[in-house]
């Protein structure tokens, strides 16, 4: 198996373990500090109380790993090896159309959520009124992360390297676990705050 893996991926090359590591701590890293945010409200104090900076101040941390993430991968991808993926003119139609429509859902979705609804703001106590249920959510249950993925695959087609698409699998089931943990507990906030209306509703 690794022999038949080393004329498409250099496995010695530093660059692709700093990718690896950074696609992997990214959703560890905020899911953690989003649930000691949850329960502690440790970030919100640093801010003085103040919920909505506080996860202003997540959103910037987030955005700019996120940056040193694809800077990262761009650089794993170009110490690779390469070899032709796609027939012309495909090798750049589909990796161009890939991006758009991965960068669409990432954007669009951005858009509908909001800054706090798409940076962990529910973990900082700041809900939304309702679930957005328009275009993307209403093609794709997770279009951000369905877009990075695509995103990345994207990329790697671009370059020619096939070492970017086993990343990109890497990428996609980085997030699936990320999502185990982060849907059951988003939706145990939205259902708290529910129970507490209904409850409240009793009372008067």
């Amino acid at each position: 198996m690794a022999s038949s893996l080393s004329g498409i991926i250099d496995f010695s090359k530093p660059s692709l373990h700093a990718c690896i590591a950074a696609i992997a701590f990214n959703p560890t890293a905020w899911n953690i500090v989003a649930r000691n945010e949850y329960r502690n409200k440790t970030v919100t104090r640093i801010f003085g109380g103040n919920a909505r900076y506080g996860c202003y101040f997540l959103a910037l941390c987030i955005f700019s790993a996120g940056i040193v993430r694809d800077s990262l991968y761009h650089r794993a991808l170009l110490e690779q090896p390469k070899l032709k993926l796609l027939p012309e003119p495909l090798d750049t139609l589909l990796p161009a159309a890939l991006f758009i429509l991965g960068q669409t859902f990432v954007i669009t979705s951005t858009w509908a959520l909001g800054i706090t609804g798409t940076f962990l703001g529910d973990y900082f106590g700041i809900l939304m009124d309702h679930r957005v249920e328009g275009f993307p959510f209403n093609v794709l249950r997770d279009p951000m992360y369905v877009g990075s993925t695509m995103s990345f695959a994207a990329t790697a087609l671009w370059y020619e390297r096939p070492a970017g698409l086993i990343i990109t699998a890497y990428v996609y089931i980085v997030y699936l676990i990320a999502l185990q943990f982060e849907g059951p507990f988003t939706d145990m906030i939205y259902s708290k705050r529910e129970s507490a209306k209904a409850e409240s509703k009793k009372e008067l």
